[in-house]
Order: structure tokens, then C-alpha cells, then sequence
């Protein structure tokens, strides 16, 4: 098997897991692989596909640029200028981009401050944060819609190999040097953003009630 085939199978499993999870409404999100470093490639999914459905189309092969290696009908992702960015900046070797609902709404709760921080919650281990204490910071900057232009700020944030940007109302991005390391960055960032909410309800509840029994 070619490194090329390995890293689709990597890439593919990885989409089956967050397709289960419904992380791809409406054939959003896109995911990609590096497969070489010198020239630089990487698998990227193609535009418009359906993410929940497994076909020989699902990624298209695109250089350091982000155009396609070859000839070939499939578009590579929008957002593949994002990858890029963190192919060329770091020694990431996988990146995914997902929306969910929770993400969307912490951006939203958070976009004005331009990032949120988590602290004391053992899932941040798997961000490769082990200290006692230790803080997880995810910047969230604004959703611009010409992609050049929002590959250019989302690149400001791009400064380590292992990483999560939020882009506001738009969905989280995040990238490790190997597969399971972006994978496991996702994770841990969406049960942090699902933690966070359930914790602001809960304590709304709570001073509604407070509020009731007091008078």
C-alpha cells in the first residue's frame, strides 16, 4: 500500500468516527492529511460531498498551494487555504474542521472577547497540557467570508504543531502531528464547549430557583 493509500485510510476512518457523531450537517466540515513534506502534499475532501457516505471521491490529492496534484473534476474544500496554513507553518500532520452546534455557540458567547479559556478539567490532557492546573486558551476570530482573507488571520494563531482555532459561528479547526493527536484535540475541545454550556444552564437554573425561593 502506497503512503498515499495509508494516509486516505487514516483519513477515512477518522471521518467515519465524526460522521456517527453527526459533526458534518448539512456535507460541512472538511478534513485533511499530510502525506509528503518535500514537495509538500496532503489529502484534502473534496467540496460539496456528503460526509456521512464513503466513495473513492471522498479527498483529492492538492500541493503546498492548495490546488490539486493531476488532473481531476473534484474541488478541494473552501477552507483548504486553512490547511495550508498550518501544513506550510507547522509539522502538523493532520487538520479537521468541524460545526457543531456547541462550538457555534461558544464562539458566539465568546467571539467579542476573541478566545476562551478552560482550566482544572482533566480532558485538557489530551491537548498534550499535563501540569496541575493547566489552562487551555482557544482563540476565536471573525468569520470572514472571502476565504483568503480569513486564512490570513486563522494563520496568526497557527504557531504550534498541535492546535484549535474557533472561527465565529462557523466551527472549530484543529491540528497534531499524527491523526489520533487532531483527533483526540477535537475531542477534548468539543466535550469542553458541551462541559461549559451544561454548566452555564445548570447554574441559571440554579439562581432562578434561588431567586423563586427567596420570595
Amino acid at each position: 500500500m502506497s503512503l498515499k493509500d495509508t494516509r486516505w485510510e487514516e483519513l477515512a476512518d477518522i471521518k467515519r468516527v465524526l460522521a456517527r457523531r453527526d459533526w458534518f450537517p448539512g456535507t460541512s466540515g472538511n478534513l485533511a492529511i499530510k502525506v509528503d513534506d518535500q514537495p509538500l502534499s496532503f489529502l484534502v475532501t473534496a467540496s460539496g460531498k456528503d460526509k456521512t457516505k464513503e466513495t473513492n471521491e471522498d479527498f483529492l490529492l492538492v500541493d503546498g498551494q492548495g490546488k490539486p496534484v493531476g488532473d481531476t473534476h473534484l474541488k478541494p474544500s473552501d477552507e483548504t487555504l486553512l490547511h495550508k496554513e498550518i501544513y506550510n507553518k507547522t509539522n502538523a500532520g493532520c487538520s479537521l474542521h468541524v460545526h457543531t452546534v456547541d462550538n457555534n455557540v461558544i464562539s458566539e458567547l465568546y467571539g467579542d472577547k476573541g478566545s476562551i479559556t478552560f482550566k482544572g478539567q482533566e480532558i485538557i490532557k489530551a491537548c498534550g497540557l499535563w501540569e496541575e492546573d493547566a489552562e487551555l486558551t482557544i482563540p476565536i476570530i471573525y468569520n470572514h467570508a472571502h476565504i483568503p482573507t480569513l486564512a490570513t488571520e486563522f494563520g496568526e494563531f497557527v504557531k504550534e504543531d498541535a492546535g484549535a482555532v474557533l472561527i465565529r459561528n462557523h466551527g472549530i479547526t484543529v491540528w497534531g502531528r499524527t491523526a489520533l493527536e487532531a483527533k483526540k484535540y477535537l475531542e477534548a475541545c468539543e466535550f469542553l464547549f458541551s462541559y461549559h454550556l451544561k454548566l452555564l444552564s445548570f447554574k441559571a437554573i440554579k439562581n432562578n430557583l434561588s431567586r423563586i425561593n427567596g420570595q
